[in-house]
């Protein structure tokens, strides 16, 4: 996820805002305080009103939020052909696409809440030439894992060896989709583990308690005429 961070900063932050995900948050992914307070400074926010009733800019601090690209949805519209780029801080939940039959049927019992995720994975592996007979319009891309339509208007944002990995991990699109992908699912929702986590042990609390209730029910009403 700290890989996928890096993606996110070095490609996905010039169009895209995490206008939701404080700075702070970011300890949950291994940083260090004073590397928190480092990576929040290499930002600019907007703060104000000042004694003159003036709005102005400062350094970004830990308990700040991700700052937009663009001062506006209207100016993010107008660069980018007239639809604003969605804001990342929720997109990995928004973009959850629902399994079919039967499917769904175990997600219900293993708990898969990763859709999301693997929607950007394929969406950001995706892109290709589109097929003989299949016409795409112009200024739009090919991708057939768009929910919605054969093609959109993003082109393929990353490409091999564009984000400098330090730890030796391949610099492929292929590991960008994979990191930035968990990296955006834990932007969404970072209590999911735990949540899934306390979710099973419930779950194994309530059929034990109900084997139980069972043999209590057993044992009391074993000698009764019914």
């Amino acid at each position: 996820m700290q890989r996928g961070l890096k993606v996110y900063k070095e490609v996905c932050s010039a169009c895209h805002s995490m206008s939701l995900v404080p700075f702070r948050t970011l300890s949950d992914l291994g940083y260090s305080e004073d590397q928190v307070k480092a990576f929040a400074a290499e930002y600019e926010v907007q703060d104000g009103p000042n004694a003159d009733g003036d709005m102005f800019t400062r350094t970004a601090v830990a308990s700040d939020y991700f700052p937009s690209p663009f001062p506006n949805k209207e100016a993010a519209a107008a660069s980018n052909g007239g639809a604003a780029p969605p804001d990342f801080s929720l997109i990995a939940k928004a973009r959850g696409v629902e399994r079919g039959f039967p499917t769904f049927v175990f997600d219900i019992f293993t708990q898969y809440q990763e859709g999301g995720a693997d929607y950007i994975y394929s969406l950001l592996t995706g892109y290709q030439d589109p097929p003989e007979g299949v016409e795409v319009p112009e200024g739009t891309y090919f991708n057939p894992y768009f929910v919605g339509s054969a093609s959109l208007a993003m082109a393929p944002p990353i490409s091999d060896d564009q984000v400098d990995y330090d730890d030796g991990a391949p610099q492929t699109v292929d590991q960008y989709s994979k990191d930035v992908s968990a990296f955006l699912m834990w932007a969404a929702e970072p209590h999911l583990e735990d949540r899934k986590r306390t979710g099973f042990m419930v779950m194994v609390f309530l059929a034990i308690f109900t084997a139980l209730i069972y043999l209590t029910k057993k044992s009391v009403y074993a000698n009764k005429e019914h």
